[in-house]
């Protein structure tokens, strides 16, 4: 007895060989594969795709080869009775359409307590608006100018404010929605949307395809970037189920932060 313990103590007195960090690192990314893949497809990706655009934007004049052939392409099936159809579509991207629809939504999260949640909403919203005009008065893109438009527009192009607003919005409902039946709806029917609001932007003459594209990635990414910081979706908190606790209340380590300052 006595000598298994002399042994047993000889064995805990031994170096142990360092353990290799594989199965912590292959755990670690089990547990937050959703997370990394959603700050990748949601984040980077579109941030990778619009810096691409925008560089070339900056430093070529002559924008994309693409560009052209697009909305030469569109224009030639133009129509007096297509004309009405894009003019009535294409108001409903504008941001003084989107803007009451975004009001309503903030009126019912109000009611419902949901303080988070409407703190993202309106960050959201507010700073999309901010960087669609900061970016078009930065780079300053002219708007094409191939055929006289039934609606034209006289500001910069780039990047596209009505792709910025309709990508947003749509992005707020998904997030707001997350977790529910009425997500997967918000996708298929805000996809439609805002691929028909692009379309009426290039059937009209009013963008070049690369500043729809650069609207929709920058939206997607702010989005994105937003709700993990502010954290709407905590506890499967969406628009129509349960509220959670952490709608009204700071998450620990928000309380954790807001008492170290």
């Amino acid at each position: 007895m006595a000598e298994s313990e002399k042994v047993n103590d000889e064995n805990q007195t031994l170096p142990q060989k360092p353990r290799l960090p594989i199965g912590f690192m292959q755990k670690l990314l089990i547990t937050h594969w959703r997370s990394l893949l959603l700050l990748f497809v949601g984040i980077y990706l579109p941030l990778q795709i619009f810096g691409l655009l925008a560089l070339e934007v900056r430093y070529n004049e002559g924008g994309f080869p693409w560009d052209l052939p697009i909305l030469l392409t569109i224009h030639s099936i133009a129509q007096p009775h297509l004309d009405v159809f894009a003019v009535m579509l294409t108001k409903f991207g504008s941001f003084w359409i989107v803007l009451p629809i975004l009001s309503a939504i903030a009126l019912i999260l109000l009611l419902q307590r949901r303080w988070r949640s409407l703190t993202y909403l309106l960050i959201t919203a507010t700073g999309s608006a901010i960087i669609n005009r900061t970016g078009k008065e930065f780079w300053h893109r002219v708007r094409p100018d191939l055929w006289n438009s039934v609606a034209p527009e006289f500001d910069y192009s780039f990047p596209s404010g009505h792709a910025m607003t309709s990508m947003t919005l749509i992005a707020i409902l998904v997030i707001l929605t997350w977790d529910s039946i009425w997500c997967w709806l918000t996708v298929i029917l805000g996809s439609l949307y805002i691929l028909t609001i692009g379309w009426t932007r290039l059937y009209l003459g009013v963008h070049f395809p690369s500043d729809i594209v650069a609207g929709w990635m920058v939206a997607i990414a702010w989005a994105m970037g937003v709700s993990l910081i502010i954290r709407p979706l905590s506890k499967s908190a969406n628009i129509i189920s349960q509220k959670p606790m952490s709608e009204t209340k700071l998450l620990p380590q928000e309380q954790q932060l807001l008492n170290n300052e």
